[in-house]
């Protein structure tokens, strides 16, 4: 082994720091047996530091090496091949630290920290994984300093980890504004199940109780004012299959979202008034989107499904934005309702609920016609003691007859899915919609948030000269909920956060007030960062350059590796910037020029001491200031003076200047000896 190739104990010991730091942040990865084999090389590692033991028998690594991949081999199937790609990965970066002897193989072992950095940011995009991967990444650049500078102190080798990280700073700036944004060149496999609070089946008598979750699920930032609470329906899911038990989507509907970037479907968008705003929807690992009325996208990898729905491409498992034009007075219809669609949407299983249809019927003979008949409905959830309540009872076999007769007591989807059972029994088509209502607005930033406790369930009815309706029933029994947003419906101890974190102290103004600030942050870093797309480049582009052309473009890139090498050279000691004179050798040049142009005294090429007395005999009306300023210059220049007596000599040296500058701009210009200035230098002596 080389000298070069030796380890320092310090280069150790940053390697077990970094060992940890970097699979640390991938904990929700790894496997039971991945973390069995990690924790054998780390404690191995740290017997080799402490001097306990030596380098690990081949043997042992080879047999580490098997079982590892026996074990992934088996349940890959179940835990997905990203998943076991990243574990084995884990497992090399583990096996190489067991074995590390020489610097190639801790060079091998950083560049694969760095990797592993990078995928946890790619599984991880929000700013505070952010900030936990960037003392991650200085210590595993601290490592890499000490490699190749273990002769110097860790402050030193700290030092130098900053400098390194701050000088990639403008590289690291320069290729996210000027690279361009292409879409991803693969489909990154699903790394986990679907986690938004809404599913594609809503059961009536399963729930027992709503789902508290204060998960963010979109943020939508309007282009001009925000409509009010009772007009933000937020639409995600139509359900239109009813087995008694369960709302479904109609298998026509799964067929195509199954086969959307196939088929391709798209709707022609209205005229009319329109509003326009932006969606970042959160990673849910499902493909539909959240958009108001009959909304259009025209982003791409965004589809406009017939029912009204936007729809992606492919599931959702990072931050998705995309734009949305709101028609606001044209209504959910293009066409007459079909025979497949009305009868899809009348059907209701027989031998269920006959208390619900019978009273169903009897709406239908006190209103034969369709709009007075649904208000109606309406009004029957408003004058009957129900009330809203996220703990309802639990229904027996006949749900809606339980519910509508005995019980009277539910959130959303037990009024919506009464009252869509209610209008198709009395011959209207009706489905049940479900979705997110309302959004806590942000004023500092502008936006609205909405999470998963604000999802919830509606009606849509067809009528023939209006289209596709809404009616919410839940307005009729909690119209705070609709107009003044979920959290005013309940006390704190009752709140549908009760039991979960912080929710003692989420109703203090302090504690509001600093959740939206911090909001506000990762909002920001989600539109500018993880948001700056090839729409937000050019906008840039354009702020810094004008017009953008290649010729500009190169220009900056140019202009930026410039200031880069720059600040290498400078720190690397390439490149000295000029000192700056010291001011009592300034003082001193500006006398000497000065009696050099009046004619004082000719230039010579004598030290200040010899010059400062010729000064004096041929200006020998100043001889008093001229011995006092040479004096004071002889103190500040050659004594060992104390701070206070320097300041004290220093401020009448140079009020000693400025009175000899005066008195020579006073002075009658004399024949020199010589036209050249004096441009004698204060080192000369």
């Amino acid at each position: 082994m080389n000298s070069s190739d030796h380890l320092s104990r310090r280069t150790l010991f940053w390697l077990l720091l970094t060992n940890i730091a970097v699979l640390l942040p991938l904990y929700d990865k790894i496997t039971v047996a991945t973390l069995g084999i990690c924790a054998i090389c780390f404690i191995w590692r740290l017997g080799i530091y402490l001097g306990k033991v030596s380098r690990p028998p081949r043997l042992l690594v080879t047999l580490l090496a098997l079982s590892a991949a026996i074990t992934l081999a088996l349940v890959s199937r179940e835990m997905g091949l990203l998943n076991a790609l990243i574990n084995l990965l884990i497992l090399g970066y583990a096996l190489k630290y067991i074995e590390a002897r020489i610097r190639r193989d801790v060079l091998a072992i950083i560049l694969a920290g760095y990797f592993l950095i990078a995928l946890t940011f790619i599984d991880h995009q929000g700013m505070g994984n952010v900030l936990l991967l960037l003392p991650v990444t200085a210590i595993n650049t601290l490592t890499l300093v000490s490699l190749y500078r273990d002769d110097c102190s860790a402050a030193t080798q700290s030092w130098l980890t900053v400098k390194l990280l701050l000088q990639s700073l403008p590289l690291t700036l320069l290729l996210f504004i000027v690279m361009p944004r292409f879409a991803p060149l693969w489909m990154v496999p699903q790394l986990k199940s679907a986690s938004t609070g809404l599913t594609d089946e809503v059961g009536f008598g399963d729930i027992s109780r709503l789902t508290r979750s204060s998960d963010l699920t979109f943020r939508a930032t309007f282009d001009g004012p925000v409509p009010p609470p009772q007009a933000l329906y937020w639409r995600a899911l139509v359900l239109e299959d009813f087995d008694g038990k369960h709302w479904r989507q109609a298998p026509t509907t799964k067929a195509l979202q199954h086969k959307v970037n196939l088929l391709k479907p798209n709707r022609t968008p209205p005229k009319g008034n329109s509003r326009s705003y932006r969606v970042i929807a959160e990673g849910s690992g499902q493909q539909w989107l959240f958009a108001i009325g009959n909304a259009f996208s025209d982003t791409q990898g965004v589809f406009n499904l017939p029912d009204y729905r936007l729809y992606a491409g492919r599931p959702l498992q990072q931050k998705f934005q995309y734009r949305v034009q709101q028609y606001v007075d044209a209504p959910l219809h293009e066409e007459p309702l079909s025979d497949a669609e009305r009868e899809r949407n009348l059907a209701l299983p027989s031998s269920v609920n006959p208390r619900t249809r019978a009273l169903a019927q009897q709406f239908v003979t006190a209103y034969p016609q369709p709009e007075p008949r649904l208000d109606a409905m309406m009004r029957y959830f408003n004058q009957q003691p129900f009330f809203y309540t996220l703990t309802p009872p639990v229904t027996g076999p006949q749900q809606l007859d339980d519910f509508l007769f005995e019980t009277r007591a539910g959130f959303c989807a037990h009024y919506a899915s009464a009252f869509t059972f209610m209008a198709r029994a009395s011959g209207v088509p009706a489905r049940l919609v479900t979705g997110y209502q309302g959004g806590e607005f942000n004023a500092d930033a502008g936006y609205l948030s909405v999470y998963q406790y604000m999802a919830h369930a509606w009606s849509e009815v067809w009528l023939a000269d209006r289209g596709w309706v809404r009616f919410d029933p839940t307005a009729m029994i909690a119209p705070q909920r609709i107009e003044q947003g979920f959290d005013s419906l309940f006390a704190p101890q009752d709140s549908y956060l009760a039991g979960t974190a912080f929710s003692g102290i989420r109703s203090s103004a302090w504690y509001n007030q600093l959740r939206l600030r911090l909001a506000s942050l990762d909002y920001y870093w989600t539109v500018w960062v993880l948001g700056f797309n090839g729409e937000r480049q050019q906008q840039v582009l354009r702020g810094l350059l004008g017009e953008i052309t290649t010729t500009r473009i190169a220009f900056l890139v140019l202009g930026v590796m410039t200031l880069i090498f720059i600040i290498i050279g400078y720190s690397a000691g390439l490149i000295a910037l000029p000192t700056r004179q010291p001011q009592l050798d300034r003082d001193f040049q500006h006398i000497s020029r000065l009696a050099a142009r009046k004619g004082v005294i000719r230039a010579t090429g004598c030290g200040p001491k010899d010059y400062i007395q010729q000064l004096i005999q041929h200006w020998p009306e100043q001889q008093t200031p001229l011995t006092e300023w040479r004096e004071l210059y002889l103190q500040l220049k050659y004594a060992k003076l104390s701070p206070v007596t320097q300041r004290i000599t220093a401020k009448r040296f140079h009020r000693l200047t400025a009175q000899l500058w005066l008195q020579l701009l006073r002075t009658a210009p004399r024949a020199a000896a010589e036209s050249t200035p004096a441009t004698l230098s204060a080192t000369n002596r």
